[in-house]
């Protein structure tokens, strides 16, 4: 039997300014947990994935672009969801504090 695992999402490493650090917390059946955590990140790089994916804004600002030229604000509490073949970007999160996301990426339908 496999032993219960515990953490806490605040805690971990931090992003440098203008970059993002991606922890996977678990992952099982083709989905993975992520804690990513941002700090000042403008124009983003660019995913087209080949799954859907859940995204949790837990603390901070971003705004998220998507191909068509729109952008979508978030603050903490908001969520979306990305499916497969939507191509995304963070077009800017917040430079003086940390942007903490939880993003669940599912397993190909």
């Amino acid at each position: 039997m496999t032993a219960p695992r515990f953490g806490r999402i605040g805690e971990g490493a931090a992003a440098a300014e203008g970059g993002e650090i991606f922890c996977e917390l678990a992952a099982a059946g083709g989905a993975r947990v992520e804690r990513i955590a941002s700090r000042g990140v403008r124009d983003g790089e660019w995913y087209d994935q080949a799954h859907a994916e859940f995204v949790l804004l837990l603390a901070g600002t971003a705004r998220l672009a998507f191909a068509d030229g729109s952008e979508r604000a978030l603050a903490a509490g908001d969520w979306a969801v990305l499916p497969a073949g939507c191509r995304h970007r963070v077009a800017w999160t917040d430079p003086a504090a940390e942007t903490l996301w939880l993003a669940v990426h599912l397993p190909p339908a």
